[in-house]
């Protein structure tokens, strides 16, 4: 049974902007932008979860102990190269798994994209990556590209995601899987009320799941859906108050998080709809009391803060689509630069805690790595991190291999993990990079 829940924003749907052309490269082409706020959601499951046979059964539990240290050279590589996979960290009896979830392969075609999974024993030394149960779906294909994955406990919960036809037709899945490291094997849970790809996730109280907008077939969509892992359920927190984006990076520590950037859809007169990057990053506080309730506040850019005096900015959109801050100090024009599938997330501090945003492109791509401009995308070669204690933004720090396509990062034992991904000239990697943290920082799992 659906209800309406009521919060402080009006529902509103923006009209569709149907294109010439039925054949179009790619379904976004197509359609006009989609914005949902105060939609209509689920308030319980949409169905009783289902048991999904593992279609094959690999052990990956073992007896190691867990080690105190990680070092980067006996991360094993990928059994394969594989990009814009789903990402998550796990444990289990006294052991921690890094897995990894369907993604696209290094020919970067449709075919190319799959529903295989793989799982490494971090605590086991000289550990590798073992296959594990593909990942079940209920559309016709089975590969899925820009699905999202948190882990939980030992239960890594995998949402959305979007199938790829030979036509290049886009379609966002609407169903959602718990899987067990402990028995490998996957049980549907409760479909997303507002199907979404391309989203971002945060975890709070190790129970509640946030998926901050994402594309919903014909357009974005500023929802913030939450799922309850106790209860099964969807319920809506407070909309994202801003440009409804996909391909966005968030990072949380404790009930303060950080989202930042995306691609949005630009409307255009007589002519095809375009994507444009969105340099815009929000602060976000949920409220203790009700998990629902969000306190949004606009942030300066990463890119753009260490410029930004201390009078009041104004900001203002230029005609190159990126943020620019007209400081009444300086008067001075300084202009934005944000990425596009970032890895993050979030990390204590001795000081409280920080959200690091790892790589990334300047140049929103398709799938294949190449921009909707249709110039090749690079990855970034920074990393920017915003410290909560202060609310500012610290000196960006370069990183030893740049990356791209990421689906969140993963924080272990002092080291920032990115699985996978597409390295410069859109090489998809097989590769598991490693970030050390600073001696004051520490993994929040």
């Amino acid at each position: 049974m659906l209800r309406p829940l009521s919060f402080d924003f009006m529902a509103s749907t923006l009209g569709q902007t149907q294109c010439q052309s039925a054949n179009s490269l790619l379904n976004r082409l197509c359609l006009g932008p989609l914005l949902f706020v105060g939609a209509v959601l689920s308030s319980s499951a949409m169905a009783n979860p289902i048991n999904v046979n593992a279609v094959t059964t690999v052990p990956v539990i073992t007896n190691a102990a867990l080690t105190n240290s990680v070092n980067q050279e006996t991360i094993a590589s990928l059994p394969q190269a594989v990009s814009n996979n789903a990402v998550a960290l796990v444990h289990s009896n006294g052991q921690s798994y890094l897995l990894s979830f369907m993604g696209i392969g290094q020919g970067k075609t449709n075919k190319e994209v799959h529903n295989l999974a793989w799982a490494l024993s971090l605590s086991a030394e000289s550990a590798q990556w073992k296959s594990i149960a593909a990942v079940p779906h209920v559309a016709p294909l089975a590969g899925r590209l820009a699905s999202i994955a948190i882990g939980i406990n030992d239960k890594a919960y995998i949402f959305g995601g979007y199938t790829v036809a030979e036509n290049n037709d886009e379609i966002s899945t609407v169903d959602n899987y718990q899987y067990s490291i402990s028995t490998n094997q996957y049980t549907r849970i409760a479909d997303m009320p507002v199907a979404v790809d391309d989203t971002t996730a945060a975890k709070y109280q190790q129970r509640y799941i946030y998926l901050f907008g994402g594309w919903h077939n014909d357009g974005n969509v500023n929802l913030v859906q939450v799922y309850d892992t106790k209860t099964n359920s969807w319920a809506q927190a407070s909309p994202i108050p801003a440009p409804a984006v996909f391909g966005q990076a968030v990072g949380i520590v404790g009930n303060q998080l950080v989202l930042c950037d995306g691609v949005k859809v630009q409307a255009n007169i007589n002519a095809r709809r375009s994507y444009q990057a969105s340099p815009v990053c929000l602060y976000g506080e949920i409220n203790p009391d009700n998990h629902l309730r969000i306190d949004w506040q606009l942030l300066p850019h990463y890119s753009v803060s260490t410029h930004i005096k201390t009078s009041k900015p104004q900001t203002t959109e230029s005609s190159n689509n990126q943020l620019s801050t007209n400081t009444t100090e300086s008067n001075s024009l300084i202009t934005a630069t944000a990425h596009y599938r970032m890895a993050a997330t979030g990390i204590n501090t001795t000081a409280g805690g920080e959200i690091v945003f790892l790589g990334g492109s300047d140049n929103p791509y398709n799938y294949s790595g190449m921009g909707y401009n249709g110039r090749p995308s690079e990855p970034n070669s920074y990393g920017y991190r915003f410290d909560l204690a202060t609310k500012q933004w610290l000196t960006p720090f370069e990183l030893s291999q740049p990356s791209m396509d990421h689906r969140g990062a993963v924080c272990w034992q002092h080291n920032f993990l990115r699985v996978g991904g597409m390295l410069e000239h859109q090489h998809v990697s097989q590769q598991v990079l490693t970030t050390p943290l600073n001696t004051d920082q520490s993994c929040t799992q």
